[in-house]
């Protein structure tokens, strides 16, 4: 067999020291020195190297533990009346959060009022997220006419003011927990709508959307089998960060009497209540204020150090 002019020269270019054993740090240069991760892993790595993040993550489940608890710990019950222990201080004897104007303990009250926000906001939040979902997807997917039409669609409900909304409904039904959820969520999903849409916009031409319609996958296959599960980061951060905002439209509600109803607690009633005798019966507002205050600036913080932790972008 010949050899071309190229590999006799090449042949005769080698040298001894081409034949060399290589040493050690030679023999590790070619080897992978991380171990490889999954991105849910990597992601939940970096979030757990965020202390903030993680530091807010702890306060989230202690307020939870004792919005479960604490009603329960205590040997007053929530809408009892007392009248002989009316405004009394907070004590560690008796009443650890003190009582309001018709003797109820402040204790139990807070912490069910903490309950009735944490279930408003996070089922208000996941309804938001089903919806969005399955609009958002469907916009982006499709575009076009389609997109043009329930894009403009959402645009018209996002218009309407929630407050005018919930007082519409209030005239309709009576006030429970179950209508402040349905005016937060009739127009709480147009932002998950939006953030889904761009995502999918975005991934919908990617290879591997069209390596699966080459091999026959449907629309619906599409979307809900690549698309999304592909679009997850980004939901789950916009779905944490709303909800401190259904809180605080909770609280903000049934500060104006829109809300839950007595004897129900409630920390926007609560806060209500505590009004008129704030300089005088300071624990009344303190309390049911720092908690909704805790409780929103935890969730934001969550969501801030989860939202870097899933942004590929700030990998290192």
């Amino acid at each position: 067999m010949s050899l071309d002019s190229n590999t006799v020269k090449q042949t005769a270019a080698l040298t001894p020291d081409d034949f060399r054993k290589l040493d050690a740090s030679e023999k590790n240069a070619e080897v992978i020195q991380r171990e490889s991760v999954s991105a849910w892993k990597d992601a939940w790595q970096r979030l757990v190297e965020n202390k903030v993040a993680m530091g807010a993550l702890i306060v989230l489940g202690l307020i939870v533990i004792a919005a479960i608890v604490g009603p329960m710990i205590s040997k007053y019950n929530y809408y009892t009346n007392d009248l002989l222990a009316t405004n009394q201080a907070p004590s560690l004897k008796d009443h650890w959060f003190g009582t309001d104007d018709l003797g109820r303990d402040m204790f139990v009250r807070t912490w069910m009022g903490a309950r009735i926000s944490l279930i408003v906001g996070l089922v208000a939040a996941l309804i938001d997220l089903l919806i969005g979902v399955i609009y958002g997807g469907i916009m982006g997917y499709f575009g076009g006419r389609v997109d043009e039409i329930m894009n403009k669609f959402s645009e018209i409900i996002y218009a309407i003011p929630y407050l005018l909304v919930t007082i519409l409904l209030l005239v309709v039904f009576e006030p429970s927990l179950g209508t402040i959820i349905l005016a937060l969520t009739i127009t709480g999903w147009i932002n998950m709508s939006w953030i889904v849409r761009g995502e999918i916009m975005q991934l919908k031409n990617r290879e591997f959307v069209l390596a699966s319609r080459s091999m026959g996958a449907g629309s619906g296959r599409l979307l809900f089998r690549h698309l999304l599960p592909n679009a997850v980061g980004p939901i789950i951060v916009t779905l944490t960060l709303s909800v401190p905002n259904a809180i605080f439209s909770e609280a903000f509600l049934s500060f104006l009497g829109l809300g839950v109803q007595a004897p129900v607690a409630s920390l926007g009633s609560m806060v209500n209540d505590a009004l008129t005798g704030w300089m005088y019966y300071p624990w009344r507002m303190l309390f049911p204020a720092i908690l909704i205050s805790v409780t929103m600036l935890a969730f934001n913080i969550f969501g801030d150090g989860l939202r870097d932790a899933l942004d590929p972008k700030l990998k290192k």
